[in-house]
């Protein structure tokens, strides 16, 4: 059994995961508290897996 993930899935969520990064940062150099920090970082993120699994194929 494979324990890896495939290429794709890796790239998707390296790339969502890079999304919420970039747009949690600015979030938290605006003085939000932290909870507003990784509420914008992880709503980033899931909503970009699906759209980033539909350009990535």
């Amino acid at each position: 059994m494979d324990a890896f993930l495939p290429l794709h899935t890796a790239l998707v969520l390296l790339a969502a995961a890079f999304i919420g990064v970039v747009v949690g940062g600015p979030t938290y150099l605006s003085g939000g508290p932290v909870a507003a920090v990784v509420l914008a970082g992880l709503t980033a993120s899931g909503v970009s897996v699906p759209v980033l699994n539909s350009l990535i194929r």
